[in-house]
């Protein structure tokens, strides 16, 4: 299993437990927010749409939604959300890129180092893992979507890098640049994506066979992802089949 953490991934692990559910719509609300400062039409603002889509999937109140985008887009008053982005080690070597929607760097860059430090991990510079990633468009998709094949063809004639799908969902990647064409493709035969965003994803991964380390690693990641400001975790850890099943005994 690779590392490559996504925000559906994290939004549905967290909607799973009834005690992370204010900590979900939190995350939610803040991607509609800052989505809506570019508009608060869904139709011409595919984030927008996309964060909506996910709202309306964990059964946001329809209230809830249209008082972010007022926010969002200054229609009424509210905290201001910016995007930052932190980098750093975790046990075994991997390397992590933490995105997060914030109101006070100064606390998100405190809380995020110690939870870092805490972990067996150690919190680095901007750009300091970001060379072993690429910055990549990523288009998810249900698995009811399509078939795998007809997600991969379509997928490849919109321009798409490469496509991996299992029993969940499909996940499309395309140069940052083609995103756009890639998603506004797509949705013309398969409706609406899951969600399309930019994200990163590892050049190559870093083998983790030890299961000490396995579950150091994982803790930190729990524990960076329970931080209210983080979005998203990405990372390039490789671990084979039977280990994670082990773990997940």
């Amino acid at each position: 299993m690779a590392g490559h953490s996504q925000f559906a991934n994290i939004m549905h692990r967290k909607g799973a437990q009834d005690k992370k559910r204010a900590k979900l719509f939190s995350r939610l609300v803040r991607e509609m927010m800052v989505a809506a400062r570019h508009s608060p039409d869904p139709e011409g603002n595919p984030r927008l749409r996309a964060a909506i889509l996910a709202a309306r999937a964990v059964n946001m109140p329809k209230d809830n939604i249209e008082r972010a985008i007022r926010r969002g887009s200054g229609q009424e008053e509210g905290v201001t959300y910016e995007e930052v982005r932190y980098e750093g080690l975790a046990p075994g070597g991997v390397a992590l890129i933490v995105e997060a929607l914030t109101d006070n760097r100064n606390r998100t860059a405190t809380d995020v180092r110690t939870i870092f430090g805490k972990n067996g991990g150690k919190l680095g510079e901007l750009n300091s893992v970001a060379f072993l990633f690429s910055r990549v468009g990523t288009v998810l998709y249900p698995a009811a979507a399509a078939s795998a094949d007809a997600m991969f063809e379509a997928a490849l004639e919109a321009g798409a890098q490469d496509v991996a799908s299992d029993a969940g969902r499909h996940e499309i990647t395309c140069a940052p640049d083609d995103l756009a064409a890639v998603r506004d493709a797509l949705e013309k035969k398969f409706g609406a994506a899951e969600s399309a965003k930019l994200g990163w994803k590892p050049n190559s991964t870093v083998p983790v066979a030890d299961e000490a380390v396995a579950r150091d690693l994982f803790k930190l990641v729990e524990a960076i992802e329970d931080n209210d400001d983080v979005q998203t975790v990405y990372a390039n850890y490789e671990i084979a089949e039977d280990l994670m099943q082990k773990l997940a005994a």
